[in-house]
């Protein structure tokens, strides 16, 4: 993980989550991943807000951070899956109560 160490106080917890799974596309990026592998390109079409250097800098956070595996297959062209490792499964319950507190509070 890229981040091991905090000085905590009572958000200290939160603050590391947050540090973890922050940024514009991370969430977006895990709830696609909960339900099956993706190849980066499958990736870039259900989000085509993204750019593609943002996509690869979330999704090499959330690998260095071991949220994500990325396996490379020896093959021409370059074929790349990404899946949830068992300590980005463990965020499924985290990630489905913001999906519905986003449906609650929004409508959507």
């Amino acid at each position: 993980m890229r981040h091991s160490t905090y000085k905590c106080n009572n958000g200290c917890p939160v603050e590391a989550t947050l540090e973890i799974i922050g940024g514009k596309w991370k969430g977006v990026i895990l709830y696609h991943l909960m339900e099956r592998t993706y190849r980066f390109g499958e990736l870039k079409r259900v989000m085509p807000g993204v750019t593609q250097r943002m996509l690869t800098k979330q999704l090499r956070e959330l690998e260095a951070d071991g949220i994500i595996h990325r396996k490379v297959y020896a093959e021409v062209p370059p074929k790349v899956e990404y899946s949830l490792t068992d300590v980005g499964e463990s965020l499924r319950d985290v990630m489905m109560m913001m999906r519905d507190w986003g449906r609650n509070h929004f409508g959507l």
